[in-house]
């Protein structure tokens, strides 16, 4: 896939590490609680396990270069040494992180563990991979992940179970929005370069009309069948999708023709990330101002069919 090079790594500093006991985590020399030591694959997890986890873990996020193609990640040697020492690890899968697997087999422990999330939601390579984009995914994934922390760090579970409560009540505006734009908009056809939307079309009651082979294509970094870009220039040149969203990590000659095509023909265009943008947002504030975007796109459209 071509996208921005030099993909950039922003590791939050790691606390020193002590040795777990079972499954449970150990005292440090001071005789205080160890933090648990977390990695995540890609910042949205990472966010999401840094806010579960509170003071109790430090959270690495791996990839976070707002301005690149998580796609194209190429693993470091200090993202070797972060998974060695990690006691909690969080990876997307289905393909997406393969490079993290990578990394983990190339170091195995039996004190670590891991959570991936596609096989944690019934998911295998092949299937769309984009599962921070599916609202009862995020909340599968939390609540495993608070409940990963409390089997590691079971003295600390009160805190584990408070932090969680906060997070369900943080993404009450999150969940607003959702139900604000799938009521208002349920059935609206609408298009997309490739299926980094499709979980949240599902979620908004939006009909994606795009060809299935385009944004696939697109996210796996391939060039879409000629008549799959003929039949999405004829829905866009025709007006036939009200807004037009698009994956502003993603840059090619096909996906900037589908972008000018739909501007040209009056029909709002809206990006979303693959990663948290801007760097250092929570994951909730990240949706709900794409969600935003979107609504305001929505609002504004006339169009025809």
């Amino acid at each position: 896939m071509t996208g921005a090079s030099g993909l950039g790594r922003v590791l939050l500093p790691l606390s020193v590490v002590a040795a777990l006991t079972g499954c449970s985590v150990a005292a440090d020399r001071s005789g205080g609680p160890q933090t648990l030591q977390v990695v995540a694959g890609e910042d949205f997890w990472g966010s999401i396990a840094a806010q579960l986890g509170g003071s109790h873990v430090s959270v690495t996020s791996i990839v976070t270069d707002p301005n690149a193609d998580p796609h194209d990640y190429e693993s470091s040697s200090a993202d070797a040494r972060a998974f060695a020492t990690a006691d909690y690890v969080v990876l997307n899968g289905a393909g997406y992180d393969d490079w993290g697997q990578k990394l983990l087999d190339g170091n195995p422990s039996s004190s670590r563990t891991v959570l991936n999330v596609a096989e944690l939601l019934g998911k295998r390579d092949g299937d769309n991979p984009h599962f921070w984009y599916g609202p009862g995914y995020v909340r599968s994934v939390a609540d495993r992940i608070t409940a990963d922390y409390e089997r590691l760090d079971p003295t600390d579970r009160s805190a584990f179970e408070s932090a969680h409560a906060a997070f369900v009540n943080a993404l009450m505006p999150y969940q607003q929005a959702l139900a604000t734009i799938g009521g208002q908009f349920a059935g609206r056809r609408v298009a997309a370069t490739e299926d980094i939307f499709v979980y949240l079309a599902t979620a908004l009651h939006l009909d994606l009309i795009s060809p299935r082979e385009f944004m696939q294509a697109v996210a796996e970094g391939n060039d879409p069948p000629a008549s799959a870009v003929a039949a999405f220039e004829q829905q866009i040149t025709s007006r036939q999708a009200a807004v037009l969203v698009y994956n502003v990590q993603t840059v090619t000659a096909v996906t900037t023709n589908i972008q000018d095509l739909a501007r040209q023909a009056g029909i709002p265009v809206v990006g979303i990330s693959e990663t948290i943008q801007p760097l250092g947002d929570t994951f909730q504030d990240w949706q709900v101002r794409q969600l935003t975007a979107l609504r305001a796109a929505l609002t504004s459209s006339h169009a025809d069919g």
